[in-house]
């Protein structure tokens, strides 16, 4: 978790990841890259294929394929040098830089003098830092997973985003003294919620089922892109 300042903070934009500014899935990606390093044994490969395979087939939700993810991603990462992982981060962020939703693209760009904007993942915080910074974001939250004085990862979660994403927000504004009066975040699944709820402007951006249901019983905007057309539910 870093943080970047900026001289003048106004209204907070607080964003998701994973199909909520990039169109597929960091975590996803990274596994694969880690693979393809030979970092990870080509048997995560096969166990990946799989699991998208499941999801794709709706066969679970997005969230259970999420979980599925960060187990795999923990059992393997356990004895990896940090800086492999960061190497490999490095590379996932910049191949996918520009593979993002038009919507929320121009809403970052809309928001990066007025705001101060954060956004937060369940990906792990390596690769989660690099994508943030591309887009220039003031601070960024993701899994983090504990290194030892060797810079070998023990196998130790140490902090989860996913579990409390709104405690996230709270804590951060109360941290900086930002006001959520003219807040907006966005995100596109149930994890999400817990922050959104938070936000003066909520929206449920390309939301699976859970998170639309929500939505609409809390009166939140519904955006949807698909192909090259972008509409409001």
């Amino acid at each position: 978790m870093q943080e970047k300042k900026k001289k003048e903070e106004k209204k907070l934009a607080v964003f998701d990841i994973d199909g909520t500014i990039f169109r597929k899935n960091l975590h996803f990606e990274l596994l694969d890259e880690l693979v393809y390093m030979k970092i990870f044994d080509k048997s995560v490969r096969n166990e990946l294929v799989r699991l998208y395979g499941n999801w794709l087939n709706h066969e679970g939700t997005y969230e259970a394929y999420r979980d599925k993810l960060v187990q795999l991603y923990e059992k393997h990462l356990k004895g990896c040098y940090q800086k492999d992982i960061e190497k490999a981060s490095k590379k996932v962020a910049d191949f996918n830089a520009k593979r993002v939703y038009v919507y929320t693209r121009d809403l970052i760009e809309k928001y990066r003098e007025e705001f101060c904007m954060i956004v937060i993942s369940g990906s792990p915080e390596e690769i989660v830092k690099c994508y943030a910074e591309i887009f220039n974001f003031n601070a960024h939250f993701g899994s983090v997973y504990e290194v030892d004085e060797n810079g070998i990862y023990t196998g130790r979660t140490l902090f989860e985003p996913t579990k409390d994403k709104g405690g996230i927000v709270e804590d951060y504004v109360e941290r900086k003294g930002i006001s959520l009066d003219n807040s907006t975040g966005v995100g596109d699944t149930e994890s999400d919620a817990k922050f959104l709820e938070l936000m003066d402007h909520p929206i449920a951006f390309n939301p699976n089922r859970q998170l639309k249901q929500i939505a609409e019983k809390s009166g939140w905007k519904v955006v949807v892109e698909k192909k090259d057309v972008i509409y409001e539910i």
